[in-house]
């Protein structure tokens, strides 16, 4: 059972610090804020304010939709406020959450992490109720928003550091049933790519919270660089509005690639280690092939050469597995422990 606001949650002491201004049982469309107290020199009775939507009509899913986890990437943030704004709430069924800026000290500075507190919010889940105040906020998330959804859609893409081939992903489940709900959900999406991912870290990322409780987590990376372009707004705005299609939240079919005369989606997967080079060493990146190459287990792809002196020979860096180059390190600059590049493998099905 799901406690309103104000309410104590059985599996909680204590509510959680954070509020909002929505009034869950409304129907129609709802604009308002998640406040998280945060006193400060500068606002000693502040608050932290994360915009919120609710869109809510009758009985259906129930979908929480974020971007702005990191502050460096823009896709979600502009899709998602531009949905919040158009969707028509007679036109719902069930209910759709929408937060465009989930972490907004960091979307505001354009950082990876919040400068109020020097959080990465997607390693600080679920969060902790006095904890500082990107951890608030992830508690809030964790033990008020999830419990009111059955999916979650995390739009990322890879910000000031990386670059990738536009990706909607998942990750491997033990669980048939929610490995098949979720494989439909980024199917739907219709990313260039859908990508089945083992990650390098996953402690304290919302994924895990939301894959523990059972329900259906996918998110994106969107190309990256900082910054965005018309097809990767236009990938996330036109997958969110499949997804709610698949789910039947909106009327229609998903408006997929196929149907508008592009590539179909790329069924790829990065099923261990090996479809990761990392840096040893701190140097200029020469990067040796492009996004989307196919390169062969072993081959030279890229180099660091030294900043400090001359006549050294540079680092070399080598594939480690056949495939496909679908993310790279984005600055010229790399230091040891930066992820190079990521290399995907095709898959006839997921």
């Amino acid at each position: 059972m799901i406690a309103n606001e104000g309410e104590t949650p059985g599996f909680l002491q204590k509510p959680p610090r954070v509020t909002s201004s929505i009034d869950w049982n409304a129907e129609g469309k709802q604009h308002g804020y998640i406040s998280a107290p945060y006193s400060a020199n500068d606002s000693a009775w502040g608050a932290v304010r994360v915009p919120i939507t609710v869109i809510r009509n009758g009985t259906g899913p129930n979908v929480l939709f974020t971007g702005g986890n990191h502050g460096d990437e823009y896709e979600g943030p502009i899709a998602l406020k531009k949905l919040a704004a158009s969707i028509d709430p007679a036109s719902i069924r069930g209910t759709a959450i929408m937060i465009p800026c989930l972490n907004p000290p960091a979307v505001q500075v354009g950082a990876r992490c919040s400068p109020l507190d020097g959080v990465n919010m997607n390693r600080a889940f679920p969060g902790q109720r006095t904890g500082s105040i990107t951890e608030m906020l992830c508690h809030y998330v964790s033990y008020v928003l999830l419990p009111r959804v059955e999916a979650v859609i995390d739009i990322h893409s890879g910000g000031k550091t990386l670059d990738f081939i536009p990706f909607a992903a998942m990750h491997y489940l033990n669980d048939a049933e929610q490995f098949e709900r979720t494989r439909g959900v980024v199917q739907a999406f219709d990313a260039p790519i859908s990508l089945i991912i083992e990650e390098l870290d996953t402690e304290g990322m919302i994924d895990g919270v939301v894959e523990e409780s059972g329900k259906v987590f996918m998110f994106t990376e969107l190309s990256g660089g900082g910054t965005t372009t018309p097809e990767t707004v236009q990938i996330a705005e036109q997958g969110v509005i499949n997804v709610m299609n698949h789910l039947g939240m909106l009327e229609g079919e998903p408006n997929t690639r196929e149907r508008r005369g592009e590539q179909p989606s790329r069924v790829m997967a990065t099923p261990d280690m090996n479809s990761y080079t990392i840096s040893d060493e701190t140097g200029l990146f020469e990067c040796l092939v492009t996004l989307g190459d196919n390169v062969e287990d072993g081959q030279l792809i890229g180099r660091i050469h030294s900043i400090e002196k001359t006549g050294l020979e540079p680092g070399l860096y080598y594939a480690n597995r056949t495939g496909t180059l679908i993310g790279r390190h984005f600055p010229g600059l790399a230091r040891p422990g930066d992820c190079l590049a990521v290399i995907g493998i095709d898959q006839e099905e997921f």
